[in-house]
């Protein structure tokens, strides 16, 4: 398998989906069980940059990324979110969209505070621009490469071969 950069940070042991233009990664940090990433395959950081081709896989890949963990993660709905562009907090210069998945009851931002997740998702944002930096009072440490290789592994049998299962 060739190598998947993000930005350039190379990702190909996080990733759990792969298409031929898409794929998508487990977190260094994540917000909520299950918060993931789905990358167009090609380096660009803005939307308006990518190919139609490039636009509806990387949509079709946040749908079934986004339904897959839904269901493995006992989900009642996901937060989908992109920062296109600096002006709109995107830190690392490579479109990518954020899937987190909620649940009505019992995540950290559920009842009345829903829209913390917001804040939450801007600050980790700013964090994937220096991955390996942690601060003291961080109460999210990034997780060990063995983790993230073992939730892949995970993630991939719920992704048929034919679709490029990052394998």
């Amino acid at each position: 398998m060739a190598s998947l950069l993000f930005s350039t940070i190379d990702v190909t042991r996080q990733a759990f989906f792969r298409s031929s233009l898409t794929y998508a990664i487990v977190n260094l940090k994540p917000i909520v069980p299950g918060h993931v990433l789905v990358i167009p395959t090609r380096y660009v950081s803005r939307l308006a940059e990518l190919s139609e081709p490039e636009l509806f896989s990387l949509m079709r890949a946040v749908n079934q990324v986004g339904s897959v963990i839904e269901r493995v993660y006992g989900a009642d709905g996901l937060t989908v979110a992109c920062q296109d562009g600096e002006a709109a907090g995107q830190t690392v210069p490579h479109v990518h969209f954020h899937i987190l998945p909620r649940k009505l009851a019992g995540d950290r931002f559920s009842g009345q505070n829903n829209d913390l997740v917001y804040p939450a998702l801007q600050k980790a944002e700013a964090e994937m621009a220096q991955p390996f930096k942690v601060d003291a009072d961080e109460d999210r440490a990034p997780r060990t490469m063995e983790e993230m290789v073992k939730e892949a592994a995970w993630l991939r049998e719920f992704f048929p071969a034919e679709e490029g299962s990052g394998q």
